[in-house]
């Protein structure tokens, strides 16, 4: 079976915003993060740790999580046939169980490599109560056409 992309590079240009994400944190979202990327530290799970030992108010987000959901509120926008290739980020402040994270993201830039693949550069931050506590840069190819594919592409087709 085959999707149809919802979502096409024609379709997005320089300056579009990407739908914004909200999501509440809670210490499940921290501690199974935490278990999924096998980070076994203390302050992701162990509140007496986090406060006492490192001085933060409670457990928090780990990298391994933020960069997750960083993929996920992209993800969620390309639809399936995005792929993502390329994501930095840089952490500004921590995310704690009670916080809601708002994800917000534009386009800074969009074009076509030499081997005819689709590209879109993206802008995307998370912040709680308005304040940014990651700032992203990513690049995601996307489907040019209904029948374009970026996870078909290989070898000479994919140039990351």
């Amino acid at each position: 079976m085959t999707t149809t992309p919802t979502l096409l590079l024609d379709g997005v240009t320089p300056g579009a915003t990407l739908p914004e994400l909200a999501h509440p944190v809670t210490a499940t979202t921290v501690v199974l993060g935490a278990l999924a990327a096998r980070d076994w530290r203390p302050m992701h799970h162990d509140k007496d740790f986090a406060v006492n030992r490192n001085g933060t108010r409670d457990i928090f987000l780990n990298t391994p999580n933020l960069a997750a959901w960083f993929e996920r509120y992209v993800t969620d926008w390309t639809g399936p046939h995005g792929r993502l290739q390329r994501m930095t980020f840089r952490m500004l402040g921590s995310i704690f169980p009670g916080d809601t994270m708002v994800f917000r993201g534009t386009v800074t830039d969009t074009g076509v490599d030499e081997t005819g693949c689709g590209w879109a550069a993206l802008e995307v931050t998370v912040s709680v109560d308005g304040d940014t506590k990651t700032a992203c840069t990513a690049k995601v190819a996307l489907p040019r056409a209904a029948d374009d594919n970026p996870w078909a592409r290989r070898g000479d087709r994919w140039r990351p």
